[in-house]
């Protein structure tokens, strides 16, 4: 059964920059779909600032066709045994807005959910250079409300140069996601997220853009001296 994994990881910066520069493919990694590879950044940093390019911190997402094929790039490629020193957790595919080239094949939506358990949320984008500008501008201030939501465990971004950015994002309920995409959150300027789906539409930021929805099935590791990220599991 295919299995989508997000590790977080501190590297060697020779091994984070090698990484970015030329990631692991299908070809050399037996089992992989696929994988992207992107710097640490911290949600609402500066856009002038180290914490918008952490070499040394790696967010890794990836679709494998199966748990053994994820284990095994995890016990044996060098990559992978860098990362197995981290933490990550891997999830079953739930739902998908929009899609891109480099995950092809997932259905809009797969499966059912309970709107109160646990959910993980990614989006990945391939950026317009002439909007980024832009995209920073109305982008802060919601990576500042999903960073403080109190429905959010754990919530990050991540870059690869030139025009690659993804979000991860854990909640403890799948309505409390929603909640925050409609700008119907019991937090301060609640519909900073929805003002900027607006302007998206008004003049896309993207060339491609997709949002994944997934049910954690497991976690392992830690990360920061953290366990237990997902809502009600123990790390493994």
């Amino acid at each position: 059964m295919t299995v989508h994994s997000f590790h977080l990881a501190e590297v060697a910066r020779l091994t984070g920059t090698r990484t970015l520069l030329s990631p692991p493919t299908p070809a050399a990694v037996p089992g992989l779909d696929h994988l992207e590879c992107l710097s640490l950044m911290r949600l609402g940093a500066p856009v002038v600032s180290p914490d918008r390019l952490q070499l040394r911190r790696l967010a890794v997402f990836a679709q494998w066709q199966d748990d053994a094929a994820l284990d095994r790039f995890l016990v044996r490629d060098p990559l992978g045994r860098s990362l197995a020193a981290g933490w990550h957790v891997r999830m079953e595919y739930l739902r998908r807005w929009s899609s891109i080239t480099a995950f092809p094949g997932l259905p809009v939506r797969a499966g059912a959910w309970d709107q109160d358990e646990p959910v993980v949320a990614v989006t990945l984008a391939r950026m317009r250079m002439p909007e980024i500008p832009r995209f920073l501008h109305h982008g802060r201030p919601v990576e500042r409300l999903v960073r403080d939501h109190p429905g959010v465990s754990l919530a990050v971004a991540g870059f690869r140069p030139p025009r690659t950015i993804s979000t991860f994002s854990i909640w403890h309920s799948t309505r409390q996601m929603v909640e925050m995409v409609h700008g119907r959150s019991s937090v301060s300027d609640p519909s900073r997220h929805a003002a900027a789906m607006r302007e998206r539409e008004r003049r896309d930021f993207h060339h491609e853009f997709a949002t994944f929805r997934f049910r954690p099935l497991s976690e392992h590791g830690s990360w920061e001296g953290r366990t237990g990220l997902v809502p009600g599991s123990r790390a493994v």
